[in-house]
């Protein structure tokens, strides 16, 4: 495990991670990150930068995990694409460009120019866009430009973010006080120049260098797409219970009509010679009849022959 870190600490101080601000830039209270301060600049201590790292990641796979939202935030030059590079791979809101006021307590706002954006596409889709003057058709495009550059990446998130993850509290500091508002947890690259006491999960690393932000995004990443399989498979796993749990009874079903089926047969089968026996027990009386008929016709014959031969010898 040891062994681990060591690597881990290796790589962050390949990618630069411990590199501060200037000494008289400091913030005080992030006196136990510091490792040593060199030529006038703070060393950031690499072996309490990789635990908090950890830290956050199992703290937002589990995020990830219940299907909540986690919101990127990174506005400056070095750290705009990797931010929103990373965001898109694992499917999370982010805001790089500038930070519309009221994003997070003025949710309400925020959601009718997203839904404003949504309206012109339809109006695009269903030819009515085209009905409109060549005026009015230039400014709705310039209006659907600024709402897609700045809220864009927004246009799926439909409720307020479970967490905030901020690359430079200080920069972004409207974005912390308004998710401090609404007891929102921050997670955070903190600098030797920031105050951490108003973060929630602390990372402390230097926020300039493109490589260093690279380093941190690529973990946090990484943790949030570990919540997403953890979730996938619960859902695959769920899936299957529900299903075997529906089998048995199907099954019970067929075993009940299964005998039901067989008496079914028997009786028909029993039925069968019942009704082939009925018919030669009705012709055998009938035979029988024509038998007995044939002599009593034969008999009045005889007499009239007998009376014939009386009345000839009385002659």
């Amino acid at each position: 495990m040891a062994k681990d870190n060591n690597t881990e600490v290796k790589e962050l101080l390949n990618a630069g991670v411990h590199f501060g601000h200037l000494t008289r830039k400091w913030n005080p209270n992030m006196a136990p990150y510091i490792y040593m301060e060199r030529n006038g600049i703070h060393i950031i201590n690499l072996y309490k930068t990789a635990a908090k790292i950890q830290e956050a990641g199992e703290a937002l796979k589990k995020i990830a995990a219940s299907g909540r939202k986690i919101l990127f935030v990174a506005t400056k030059k070095q750290a705009k694409d990797i931010v929103a590079e990373k965001a898109k791979s694992v499917n999370m809101p982010y805001i790089t460009e500038r930070w519309p006021g009221g994003m997070l307590t003025n949710f309400v706002t925020i959601r009718k120019a997203v839904k404003k954006m949504a309206t012109i596409d339809r109006m695009k889709q269903d030819g009515t866009f085209m009905t409109l003057s060549k005026k009015e058709r230039l400014q709705v495009d310039r209006l659907r430009a600024k709402l897609e550059k700045n809220l864009g990446s927004i246009g799926e998130m439909s409720r307020l973010p479970a967490a905030l993850f901020v690359v430079d509290t200080t920069r972004e500091h409207i974005a912390v006080a308004e998710a401090i508002k609404l007891n929102i947890p921050i997670f955070a690259m903190v600098d030797t120049n920031c105050d951490p006491r108003v973060i929630d999960y602390v990372i402390p690393s230097n926020d300039d260098a493109s490589k260093s932000i690279d380093k941190i995004m690529t973990a946090v990443a990484d943790a949030v797409k570990e919540g997403l399989s953890e979730r996938k498979a619960g859902k695959e796993s769920a899936e299957k219970a529900k299903a075997e749990k529906q089998a048995p009874v199907e099954t019970k079903e067929t075993e009940e009509a299964a005998p039901v089926k067989e008496a079914a047969a028997v009786t028909e089968e029993t039925a069968a010679p019942k009704k082939e026996a009925a018919p030669k027990k009705a012709a055998a009386p009938k035979k029988a009849a024509t038998k007995k008929a044939a002599p009593k016709k034969a008999a009045p014959a005889k007499k009239a022959v007998k009376e014939e031969e009386a009345t000839k010898e009385e002659e």
